[in-house]
């Protein structure tokens, strides 16, 4: 009988830490593109497993594939683990395509490999450099394969999922086990006690913070480290993310990384650079995971979107530098006696052209921004950048 569950996957339990073992189980990736996509798992005697499905936030975005007609599926012998969907994407692969692997620690019998289907149908199998040094810094050394057609395979590992974006951001505790004891447990803090992650080298295509090589220079000045991670193995941003003491950076998908081998000792602030609430994902990945509160560091004077279109990933933010060196002077980062000059209307306009709008924004009062954050409750979030 085909199980329904009605709730998204949740930290407290529920399906999201249950393991099904199934033999002869029919992997069917996604046929066409889309946000919700029919891809997933049926058992052999035809049943839609649940367990295997991909969840972002309320909704399932993998619903119950179709038994493809007139088609023999490939064979793929073996013992292997479902690891879900595979995201191309940095940020989303580390939110949205580790959080099964808990179970290679909760199985008795260890797998030979992790099976993945791309969230993009027919886009190649090709496994990136990135995703392969996270599996290393996690201890994997199995084979991993992405699967592109209708596949039977023998014997399969289906773990619930233990996180993701949503409420399952704070992770299960078999999850956030997992991590603990294995993501970077062999790599030694190497670097700079005070640290600023920036995302300056991104480009304005992307989002991001106008003025930021500003930034980089003032805080150059009070003894940060300038840290561009895309610029370094995975190896590396983990042994500098684990020898900072104080750690600044505009919010991005840096920062999850850095949740994964954070602790609680470290003084994080990050840095808005767009109003999203992909932000409050970030702070409760922190808090669960790293055992740390952060500074919510709001100096945006303004916040311009790209016409013809709303996702708040591609928004460039305007800091306000006074208001922001105020700020981080009363969290403890930076003295305060620098006297941060602002930035000047025709910089910000040579930066945004004619290409963007001014997107409306809610500033709050008083010096509360610069606190450290509360537990976020649970909210939606479309995307990480």
């Amino acid at each position: 009988m085909t199980q329904t569950f009605q709730e998204c996957p949740h930290p407290d339990g529920g399906w999201s830490v249950s393991l099904e073992d199934l033999r002869d189980a029919l992997v069917l990736p996604a046929e066409t593109r889309g946000f919700v996509q029919p891809l997933g798992i049926r058992r052999s005697d035809g049943s839609y497993c649940n367990t295997g499905a991909y969840w972002r936030n309320a909704r399932p975005l993998s619903t119950e594939p179709p038994l493809p007609d007139n088609c023999t599926p490939a064979k793929l012998e073996g013992r292997w683990l479902w690891g879900g969907v595979l995201w191309r994407h940095f940020g989303h692969f580390l939110v949205e395509s580790t959080g099964r692997l808990w179970g290679l620690d909760a199985t008795e019998r260890p797998p030979e490999g992790i099976v993945y289907v791309g969230k993009r149908p027919r886009s190649g199998n090709e496994i990136r450099d990135f995703q392969r040094a996270f599996w290393s810094l996690c201890g994997i050394d199995l084979q991993v394969k992405v699967i592109e057609e209708p596949t039977e395979v023998a014997e399969l590992i289906v773990p619930g999922q233990g996180f993701g974006l949503g409420p399952i951001i704070s992770g299960t505790e078999p999850f956030r086990g997992f991590i603990s004891r294995r993501f970077g447990s062999y790599v030694e803090p190497d670097g700079s006690e005070r640290l600023y992650i920036s995302r300056a080298n991104l480009g304005s295509r992307k989002g991001g913070l106008i003025g930021e090589e500003r930034i980089e220079r003032l805080l150059a000045a009070e003894g940060y480290e300038i840290f561009h991670p895309e610029k370094h193995d995975l190896h590396t941003q983990v042994a500098r993310y684990k020898a900072a003491k104080k750690v600044l950076a505009v919010e991005g998908s840096a920062l999850h990384l850095f949740a994964m081998c954070g602790r609680p000792h470290q003084q994080v602030g990050i840095i808005l650079r767009r109003q999203s609430v992909a932000t409050n994902q970030i702070l409760r990945h922190l808090q669960s995971f790293a055992g740390i509160t952060p500074h919510r560091l709001d100096a945006l004077r303004n916040v311009y979107e790209r016409k013809g279109g709303h996702k708040s990933r591609h928004d460039l933010g305007v800091p306000d530098l006074p208001r922001l060196e105020r700020l981080l002077a009363e969290a403890g980062f930076v003295s305060g006696t620098a006297d941060w000059p602002d930035l000047r209307w025709r910089y910000v306009k040579k930066i945004i052209g004619n290409d963007y709008d001014k997107r409306s924004k809610r500033r709050t009062s008083g010096t509360a921004e610069s606190s450290p954050a509360q537990p976020a409750s649970a909210v939606s979030s479309i995307s990480i950048r």
